[in-house]
Formats: structure tokens, sequence, C-alpha cells
């Protein structure tokens, strides 16, 4: 098979997918299960969002995809990887894995890291309870992933292994125009602790090309998983995302987020807190200009007792872009003592940005603590004329700002995520290529952010020289 539309999808595609990946028989069926559910599904599932939706700004006859595209490296990535070294790492463009590190003392110790096609192979029995817990009646593109998915990655931290470097996935759209349909995979064993750093890239194009990825997420017990993504596709592309995070007793999962390419962003995020004491933190940053649509949706699924949820979501948005952010905290009958915050703030830099905020809540039991916020404001006139005052042009009292506004959330990353996430928003003002390079400007903001909210024990300090 060459290529496939989006437009023209049909059961005989399944069928050479499964063929070409040799697949086992219980995943055949799952794709065309998951297929017929595409076909019935609408683009908004609930009724609440459809007038929001941007979803149908994915052009379906542009949109075309390949079990084999292109293989050339794009020399950003290549850049990239050079900087990585020798930390665990894979890198994607396209359907092809070119290249996945380990250093040898973590193999030893039993990290996986591998095409999503070895997986289920090779790990069947990691990976299969992942398949069947993706519940493809949640939205119409995790039906299309589990029907068409192409490529895809798993990541396997085995128990009480603790990891002191992250481990990087570079992930790039290929060079031939084709798009993507990525099934990603990641367990976090009991006890373990790992950071994941995944980069989304896309190369300019003529027409329109898509990154469409579901990642599932297993946090065991007394586990943590931090997964950073940084998303700065081209302009040209198409990104989305449906993501699930099933934490059990005593896991922590941390999301961050920062989205400041492509034409569209489709965001959705599950948090389902299943086990006493279970985490979940979603920190978000989105920066738009241009005609740039963002639809986010960040939800938490108290299942168990004394669970806690946070999430947080800031949007910059300058010229016509636009943001939805949507959430839902829901607190089953047996989540007594969860904790639930959810909250959308945006800022508005130009007439023409728009943005809406629907936060919601769901509780069927008692003894919670449940609360939510939204907000959506055009830059205040008399702080702008205040730093005007102070010498500052109004492009610099704008940033100034923003860096105020998306402050908070600074302090909850860690000082590395914080300068890539100040050096992609230092690209966008300044209109250059939106690429993590460690430039001097780079070094700059690195050398500053790894000073900053640096906490000290002051009983640490006191006590350490007795």
């Amino acid at each position: 098979m060459s290529s496939f539309v989006l437009s023209k999808l049909g059961p005989n595609h399944i069928d050479e997918i499964s063929e070409a990946n040799n697949d086992p028989l219980w995943l055949k069926e799952y794709r065309k299960n998951s297929f017929s559910i595409y076909q019935q599904l609408p683009p908004e599932v609930s009724p609440l969002y459809n007038k929001y939706t941007d979803a149908n700004r994915m052009d379906a006859e542009q949109v075309t995809f390949s079990l084999s595209s292109d293989s050339t490296m794009p020399d950003f990535v290549k850049d990239r990887l050079s900087e990585i070294g020798d930390n665990p790492s894979v890198v994607q463009t396209g359907t092809n894995i070119h290249k996945i590190s380990i250093p040898s003392d973590l193999q030893s110790k039993g990290i996986v890291i591998c095409s999503i096609q070895d997986a289920i192979k090779n790990h069947n029995d990691k990976i299969k309870k992942s398949f069947e817990e993706t519940d493809a009646k949640r939205d119409k593109y995790i039906a299309l992933n589990n029907a068409f998915f192409n490529s895809g990655i798993f990541i396997y931290i085995p128990k009480n292994l603790v990891l002191e470097k992250p481990i990087h996935i570079l992930s790039s759209l290929a060079l031939d125009s084709t798009s993507t349909i990525s099934r990603n995979v990641v367990v976090g064993d009991e006890n373990s602790k790992a950071s994941i750093i995944q980069e989304i890239y896309a190369p300019t194009a003529t027409k329109q090309q898509a990154y469409l990825e579901v990642l599932d997420v297993t946090v065991n017990q007394n586990s943590q998983l931090d997964l950073v993504t940084l998303q700065a596709m081209d302009q040209a592309a198409v990104n989305f995302s449906s993501r699930a995070a099933r934490i059990e007793r005593d896991g922590r999962m941390n999301w961050y987020l920062g989205l400041f390419g492509s034409y569209l962003s489709r965001y959705k995020v599950d948090n389902f807190l299943n086990g006493i004491g279970a985490n979940a933190h979603d920190t978000e940053v989105v920066f738009g200009n241009k005609n740039q649509s963002f639809d986010l949706a960040s939800n938490l699924i108290h299942n168990a007792p004394s669970t806690v949820g946070r999430v947080l979501e800031k949007s910059v948005l300058k010229d016509t872009s636009k943001s939805l952010f949507k959430g839902m905290i829901r607190i089953e009958k047996g989540a007594h003592h969860a904790e639930s915050y959810l909250a959308g703030h945006s800022i508005l830099l130009d007439k023409g940005a728009k943005s809406d905020s629907i936060p919601g809540l769901e509780i069927f039991t008692n003894d919670v603590k449940a609360t939510h916020s939204a907000s959506v404001a055009q830059m205040d006139e008399e702080q702008l004329f205040y730093l005007a005052s102070r010498g500052l042009s109004r492009t610099e009292a704008q940033k100034i700002i923003v860096e105020g506004f998306l402050e908070p959330l600074s302090r909850k990353m860690s000082y590395q995520v914080r300068a890539w996430i100040s050096y992609l928003i230092e690209s966008k003002w300044a209109g250059r290529d939106l690429k993590i390079k460690t430039d001097e400007q780079l070094k700059a903001i690195l050398e500053v952010e790894e000073t900053r909210y640096r906490e000290t024990d002051i009983f640490e300090s006191h006590y350490k020289y007795r």
C-alpha cells in the first residue's frame, strides 16, 4: 500500500495494515471494531462543546497516510539529536524509528524502549491491557487511532527503578508530506520514577500534514511519571492527541504541555485516579498567533478515596488566534476525601483573538473538595501605559505582562523545562522557527532559570553544620 487519504478510509485499509504488520488475531479484530465506532461518532462527542469545536479544520482530503513514509531525517532533528547525546532517547520521523538509545547500565536493569510493533510481538503481556482499556467510544479520533495506527513507541520502566536522566522522544512528520497515526504507550511499574520529554515537530509542507496520537500511560503503585510535551510544529500542520493516565495507589502523574505550533492543536487528557492516594497534576501553556486554534480538554476522574487532582491551563493569544479550554471534574460514589481543582485562564493581546473556557463538575459523593475557575481578559491598558512611562515599548511591555501571567506555572516545572518554554515563547515573539537549539540565547535563559525559585529548606540550612 503506497498511501491512503483520510476521507476515503475503509475496511480494506485495515486489512492492508494488519497484513503488513503481521498483527495477531486479537489486534485485527480490535482494529475492525474501532473502525465501526469511528464511522458512527461525530467529531465532537459531547453536545455541550459542538458549537465550539474546530476539528473540521483538519482537511480530510489533504491528509494522507502511508505504511512507509520518507525515512530522511530533517536537519533540525539531526541538530537536536546531537545535543541530546547519549541520554536515553528515541527518534521518530513519520512511520520510521531512526534510533533508540539505551545506556548499557539501564538495559541490564530491564528498561524497554522500542517500537509499538516490537512491543506487540515481544511484550504482549505488558501492552495488551493498555489497548483493552483505551475506549474508542470516548472520542472519534481515539477510534481512528485504534483502527489505523501505523507507528508508535513503547516505554517500560521496571519495578523499583529510578531514572536520573530523562528519556527524550523526538518526533517529526516526514518530509514527503505524509501524516502519522501514532500509538504511544508508557508503563511505570511499582516504585519506579522517570521523566519523559517529548518534542513534536513538522517540516514546512505544501499541503496539510497531521500528527495524530493516542498516548496511554499506566502509573502503578507508588510510582511517578513526569511527561513533558513541547509541540513546535509548522503552522501548516495539524496535531490531535488523546491522552489517558491510569494512576494506581499512591502513584503520581505530572503532565506538562507547551503548545506553540500547528494550525490546529486538539489535546484531550483524561486522568483516572484509580487507587487510594493517587495524584494527577496537569500544567498547560499555550501561545497562539496568526490564525492558530487550540482545543484543549482536561478531565479528572476520581474513582478512589483520598485522591488529588490539579489542572491549570493558561493561554496567551495574539492576532486572530483562538483557544478553547474544556474540562470536567468527576468524583465517583466511593471517592470520599477527594480534592480536585480545575482552572483555565487566557490573556488576549489583540482584539481579534478569542478564548472560551468551559469547566464543569460532576460529584456523586460527599466529604470532598472540588472547585473550578475560568477567566478571559484583554491586556490591561493601564499596565501597558505604566510600563511605557518607564521607557518600554508596547511589545516589551506586553512581554513583561505575559511573563508575569505565566510565572505561577513556571514554579511547577523544572528549570530546564521553564527555559525551553521561555525560549520557544521568545522565538514566537521574534518570528523565528520553532526549534529547541542550544544557542547563546538558550544558554542565558538556562542560567537564569536554574537560579529562580530554588527552594531551600530553612531547617536544613540551620542544622547541616551541626
